[in-house]
């Protein structure tokens, strides 16, 4: 369907314009697509409604390419971001999480190792005392122990510790004081497994760390009951 005369000028006219035109044609009882026409006409001057026209029909095509141009570099870089976050094939994964209750105080961690044929192996122990930025190194040193005799020639460990994370990669530009021993240790393990193969360590959000924050609550609520149990034998219940 061709459109109508109104409809080829409002495309045209800018918002400005627009609002000018139903003006005049309040102000004077003159058609919309005539008070349109008018303003427009007033617009292009001596070059003439028909060239204003094609130039504007011309800017309004270089814009819309323009923006599918963005809106296709936009995808290519979600693209690329989720390439990136995404494991490579026949990688292990690996998810740690560490808990202290109070903080510091008790602590309780947690790990998950899943496999490419499906393995799966769980870690919920307590890890004495301490705060929760030991619980998470603790847990993290766990889960290496538990994937080096694996022999994995593809690991990616999560976490949402970016204390941890950027330590141990050392994207801070100090290293995490009072955790220079457990920094050491992970380092040890984590040299180690990459002689069999690749390791990275990702940072992801909380509620992506679920299975491995489940096992570290899991840990800290076996403690909570070990504690009640011996305080009931010392008050003879």
């Amino acid at each position: 369907m061709h459109p109508t005369e109104f409809e080829r000028l409002a495309a045209a006219a800018y918002k400005g314009e627009r609002a000018a035109s139903r003006r005049l044609a309040a102000r004077t009882g003159m058609a919309e697509v005539d008070a349109l026409r008018q303003t427009l006409m007033q617009a292009a001057g001596v070059a003439g409604l028909d060239a204003l026209l094609a130039a504007r029909t011309e800017l309004r095509a270089l814009e819309q390419a323009r923006h599918a141009e963005r809106l296709q570099a936009r995808q290519a870089r979600l693209a690329l971001k989720r390439a990136a976050g995404a494991p490579p094939a026949g990688a292990w994964r690996a998810w740690f999480d560490g808990s202290a209750h109070p903080n510091p105080g008790r602590l309780g961690i947690g790990a998950l190792l899943c496999g490419p044929d499906g393995e799966r192996m769980e870690i919920s122990r307590q890890a004495g005392h301490g705060n929760s930025g030991e619980a998470e190194y603790l847990a993290l040193i766990a889960l290496l122990e538990a994937a080096l005799p694996l022999r994995m020639t593809q690991l990616v460990v999560y976490g949402d510790s970016k204390v941890v994370i950027d330590d141990v990669t050392l994207v801070a530009a100090a290293g995490a004081r009072g955790l220079e021993a457990h920094r050491a240790r992970a380092d040890a393990l984590l040299r180690q497994l990459a002689q069999s193969g690749a390791v990275s360590l990702r940072w992801v959000p909380r509620h992506r760390n679920g299975e491995a924050d489940r096992l570290s609550q899991q840990a800290i609520a076996a403690w909570t009951c070990q504690v009640a149990d011996q305080a009931d034998e010392v008050n003879g219940r």
